[in-house]
């Protein structure tokens, strides 16, 4: 990824101080995994947003709007997420990763960092093509961004060892459990609209599966079709 340093709209808003005061504050509301807060701490969160919103982007506990009725989520939800995900691999890369759900691609980009291969799907054209482009002028390379309804995954590229979901289902899909690699584990906020409960759904390797709760959570509904 490029230097975070060399593409801002506003001063003091690349400063390596505001990303560390957010990793600081990620730190004290319980995020432990050093590799998360890395990644964190070097993305310019603020480019994910309309310049007017960018002087909000590092406080941890805000949801942004992004536009189509979207939101960039918290720093400290983001975080949350890509942790539960990653405590299935304690060192390394992790490895093929399916997110339902671009948005902004803020946590594509996260993703991005920390696992060797990325599939991104979007059922909002103009959030997927901004965000493709947004990672692409970022240097981001390792992305597969799809333009679908992402309620039934994306098949063609399973099994996944990680599946993230950025919008809040009815339940947990059968569907998607099915896409999950032996030992792969899915992040899923599960309820109704802004009330949610995010839910770790693991497959160990003989193929059983366990789900537990992990916080209460703020999204936008998971909705079908394209727009």
């Amino acid at each position: 990824m490029r230097d975070a340093h060399t593409h801002s709209q506003g001063r003091g808003l690349t400063s390596p101080g505001s990303r560390a005061k957010l990793v600081e504050e990620l730190r004290s509301l319980g995020v432990k995994d050093e590799r998360v807060l890395a990644v964190i701490g070097k993305l310019p969160r603020h480019e994910f947003v309309e310049p007017a919103l960018q002087a909000q982007a590092y406080k941890a506990d805000l949801t942004l709007p992004i536009g189509h009725a979207q939101t960039l989520s918290q720093a400290r939800v983001v975080a949350v997420m890509t942790e539960a995900m990653l405590a299935g691999k304690p060192s390394g890369k992790f490895g093929r990763v399916l997110e339902v759900g671009t948005g902004s691609g803020y946590q594509t980009a996260v993703l991005a960092q920390l696992c060797d291969t990325v599939f991104t799907v979007e059922r909002i054209k103009a959030l997927s093509e901004t965000a493709r482009k947004r990672l692409g002028a970022m240097g981001i390379k390792n992305v597969h961004f799809g333009y679908a309804d992402g309620t039934d995954g994306w098949s063609s590229f399973a099994p996944y060892d990680g599946i993230l979901v950025t919008a809040g289902a009815d339940s947990v899909s059968p569907v998607l459990v099915s896409q999950l690699a032996p030992g792969g584990r899915l992040v899923i906020p599960v309820g109704p609209s802004g009330r949610q409960l995010l839910k770790l759904v693991s497959r160990n390797a003989a193929g059983a599966i366990q789900s537990q709760d992990l916080a209460s959570v703020s999204f936008v509904p998971l909705l079908a079709g394209k727009q």
